[in-house]
């Protein structure tokens, strides 16, 4: 199932990550296809760091990367925003990034379009007056998900490694 203008979203659900979410992130994302631009499959232990630190982010913030229910609660990925970190030494530091990561089963239906309108509301509605999304030039699911959001294409540079390279988008927010 695909979604067009006039085929509705899918329903969705955006709940702050709970431990056992880390659990079912780490199911869902345990496939080379998924991870295949974020550099593969990952430990149970980062799913249990990164839940927590979005449960801190929510906490001081007011948004997250949340995890992203479908309309039985079934756990699909997440999606949301949080600020890049600023040990990085290259990328958007000191900016808010939205992003998304779902299963493969939740691929081509629409889901992380939905969230990521929901995940640009209530980042409005924080306060973020503008947010960037970072994606692999190869990932073109992600990449028709940040034009279909209205994000415009900002910059193009090498990835860290220099074999790959990363788009910048950016969507502001404020109405002016």
């Amino acid at each position: 199932m695909t979604t067009s203008p006039t085929r509705p979203l899918p329903a969705i659900q955006l709940r702050v990550p709970t431990d056992e979410d880390a659990f079912a992130w780490h199911r869902a994302f345990d496939d080379p296809d998924v991870m295949e631009f974020l550099g593969g499959p990952a430990e149970l232990s980062l799913y249990e760091e990164f839940t927590a630190r979005q449960r801190m982010h929510d906490a001081q913030l007011g948004y997250c990367l949340w995890t992203v229910l479908d309309d039985e609660g079934e756990v699909l990925g997440f999606t949301g925003a949080q600020p890049w970190p600023r040990e990085k030494d290259w990328g958007p530091v000191g900016e808010i990034e939205i992003g998304w990561r779902l299963g493969r089963a939740a691929w081509g239906k629409g889901y992380a379009y939905a969230a990521a309108l929901t995940t640009l509301d209530r980042v409005r509605a924080a306060g973020v007056p503008h947010v960037v999304a970072m994606i692999n030039d190869e990932n073109a699911r992600s990449i028709a998900v940040a034009e279909r959001l209205g994000m415009t294409l900002a910059d193009r540079f090498p990835l860290p490694g220099g074999t790959r390279h990363a788009r910048r988008y950016e969507l502001t927010l404020t109405r002016g």
